[in-house]
């Protein structure tokens, strides 16, 4: 380990994932090494759960993040670069879209996160209707009505 680790990227899961699969090469570690220098450095990281980590192009947990470049060898502040890396990409903004003025904003916004903020908003809505959270109690009032049983 004469070389720099590699660098993390925050463009993508994909990207990130692949990253650290060199990360894990530049270590030489095994899966069980790298279990064991986890533990030492006071993490969990199973060797399965490694292996399956990096077997897959999802973004992982942060724990299993800091976990993993742990028990790779990488310093504290290198470390923290990869886990603000995977903060960003979990988050969906870099840090320069950030400074997008109001204009700009529609072209990175999700759309999905406004359909959902709609279907809450009518879901809310509805139930509250149902409840009865609309009517007037005068209403209410007017309309009492009993139930009799015929007595034969």
């Amino acid at each position: 380990m004469t070389t720099a680790p590699p660098a993390p990227v925050d463009t993508d899961a994909v990207a990130f994932v692949a990253a650290l699969r060199r990360l894990k090469a530049w270590s030489g570690l095994s899966y069980r090494q790298l279990e064991r220098r986890a533990t030492e450095a006071g993490h969990t990281l199973p060797y399965s759960t490694a292996a399956t980590m990096l077997g897959r192009d999802r973004l992982p947990r942060a724990e299993l993040v800091a976990a993993f470049v742990a028990a790779c060898g990488v310093r504290a502040d290198e470390a923290e670069a990869w886990l603000d890396a995977r903060v960003t990409i979990a988050c969906g903004v870099r840090p320069a879209e950030t400074t997008l003025t109001t204009r700009n904003r529609s072209s990175w916004q999700p759309r999905w996160a406004l359909a959902v903020a709609a279907a809450l908003t009518t879901a809310l809505l509805g139930g509250a209707s149902a409840a009865g959270a609309f009517t007037d109690d005068v209403e209410v009032d007017d309309t009492r009505t009993s139930l009799q049983l015929s007595r034969s």
